[in-house]
């Protein structure tokens, strides 16, 4: 497995959200540019699971996000944590403008290839 998440990006509307399953995983937010703008997780919490938190972003969209793209992923939490850590190598230190609630020192370094 990669360590970025590289599938195709998904128009975010209601009609390709109703056709995902109820699975656990991580999933990403772009704006209409292709930049990242949001990096989620669908745990054992989340209600109808990666369906469930896409039909939430439907509902208050993040940061002008446009699209989406999903990862079925048993790891939810450490994969969440792969995604943000290799965001922030790859731009300086940064998150994504709408991980607002994640606290940087929990996620260490990474350096990927």
């Amino acid at each position: 497995m990669a360590v970025r998440l590289d599938k195709p990006w998904v128009p975010l509307t209601a009609e390709n959200v109703k056709q995902l399953a109820g699975h656990l995983g991580v999933y990403q937010l772009a704006n209409g540019a292709g930049e990242i703008v949001y990096i989620g997780v669908a745990g054992g919490r989340s209600l109808f699971g990666l369906k469930g938190e896409l039909e939430a972003m439907l509902k208050a969209p993040l940061a002008g996000a446009t699209q989406f793209r999903v990862e079925v992923n048993m790891a939810y939490f450490t994969r969440h944590k792969e995604l943000l850590g290799a965001y922030r190598n790859d731009h300086n230190g940064d998150l994504p403008v709408a991980n607002i609630d994640v606290d940087v020192r929990l996620l260490g370094r990474l350096s990927p290839g």
